[in-house]
């Protein structure tokens, strides 16, 4: 069975839009099985879907002249009376394919729709080729709301953090927090999610971090020594939720402190980590500060090494807030600090068990930053105003 996931809306509001759709994120995330419902949602037959992974598929592009292109098309079944729709799968084992997209695009009545895996190569080649044709949506391993309707337990989740508050149920709670765990321990790529045993499903998250350094790096990379990135991966995990200092890092794996910001954002920019920048007032200020470091995904993060509850939770929690918005975090020289600032106006500290103290100091230190709200999100149930739990998220 095949489920939708909540992108699928607003990517089938784009099927009567002229601009190119592209569907990135890391693999295994579901853009093939998305973009198939998308294929399938398209009344007209004016229409084909042509995985690039097949060296066939790949031969249709290899033209010098782009009209020829047009001419396989029209082999293939497609037709200049009315529009067309063209469905491309996993683009970025095509570089040279966004100068023939965009031609096409120009000449010929083609709605285009393509996935990649990685905004790495696809926000840089598309980025000027194709401006002002495209539109760029992201998919990203099943958050907790997504992973219940795949597991055949969907409940109504709140939109709004105040109804995430007040509504919070204790019954709900007792229902779900079983679910929530095996979320935390095995994250949300579908396939894993999808897998009963434990022990299939840390074979899952094996084979698709194999696949991503197998595939992503070595395609895409220029690194000399792909070892250590691995280390240099491994070494981020145990940091979870810190951050990065780039001088300690350099010198613990033996490279220069240009390697590691290049790491840093390889990784980034193919959906592997995520880094969160200090919140401050000054723009300048918050490009320049040091960032936090969080992954892609708890069940990928918890194969890597041994990982504290906290961070994990910590992690999950960043993960649903990115959904919201900008995410920041705040720290004072003191030390004092909030874990997450939401587009600048809503403050959260992460906590396993949320307690009073924690509610009134987030709130005093909400205020001060000016803050317009703040909330405590705590793992384990709690009934005080205040707490959002970390499974409404």
């Amino acid at each position: 069975m095949i489920f939708p996931r909540k992108i699928e809306k607003e990517l089938k509001k784009q099927l009567d839009s002229k601009e190119i759709i592209i569907l990135t994120g890391m693999r295994r995330t579901g853009k093939t099985t998305l973009m198939t419902r998308i294929f399938d949602a398209v009344s007209s037959k004016n229409k084909i879907f042509l995985d690039l992974e097949n060296p066939l598929n790949r031969r249709i592009f290899e033209e010098t002249n782009y009209d020829n292109i047009w001419k396989n098309f029209e082999r293939m079944g497609l037709s200049n009376q009315g529009k067309m729709y063209v469905f491309l799968d996993e683009i970025q084992l095509m570089k040279d394919v966004p100068s023939a997209i965009k031609y096409l695009y120009d000449h010929y009545d083609i709605k285009f729709f393509l996935t990649g895996s990685s905004s790495y190569y696809l926000k840089n080649l598309f980025s000027e080729s194709l401006a002002g044709r495209k539109f760029i949506f992201e998919l990203y391993p099943l958050d907790f709301e997504e992973y219940l309707i795949f597991q055949g337990k969907e409940r109504k989740f709140f939109p709004d953090f105040k109804g995430k508050d007040v509504k919070k149920s204790e019954i709900d709670f007792g229902i779900y927090e079983k679910y929530y765990d095996d979320y935390l321990e095995f994250g949300g790529f579908p396939r894993v999610v999808l897998e009963k045993d434990p022990g299939q499903k840390k074979k899952a998250l094996n084979d698709i971090f194999a696949s991503y350094f197998e595939k992503d790096v070595k395609a895409l990379a220029d690194f000399r020594n792909i070892n250590k990135l691995r280390d240099f991966i491994i070494l981020l995990a145990a940091r979870t939720g810190s951050k990065i200092e780039i001088s300690k890092i350099s010198s613990e794996l033996g490279v220069s402190r240009e390697t590691v910001y290049g790491y840093l954002s390889f990784l980034e920019n193919t959906y592997f980590i995520f880094l969160v920048r200090p919140f401050s007032r000054n723009a300048d200020r918050e490009v320049s500060g040091a960032r936090k470091i969080y992954f892609c995904d708890t069940g990928i993060l918890n194969i890597l090494d041994q990982i504290s509850t906290g961070a994990i939770l910590e992690n999950a929690v960043m993960r649903a807030l990115k959904n919201y918005g900008k995410i920041n975090y705040y720290q004072r020289r003191t030390g004092v600090e909030i874990d997450f600032v939401l587009n600048e106006k809503i403050g959260f500290e992460i906590k396993n068990q949320a307690s009073i103290f924690d509610i009134r100091k987030l709130s005093k230190l909400s205020q001060k930053v000016r803050l317009e709200e703040s909330y405590v999100i705590s793992k384990k149930y709690i009934r005080e105003k205040g707490v959002i739990l970390a499974m409404d998220v």
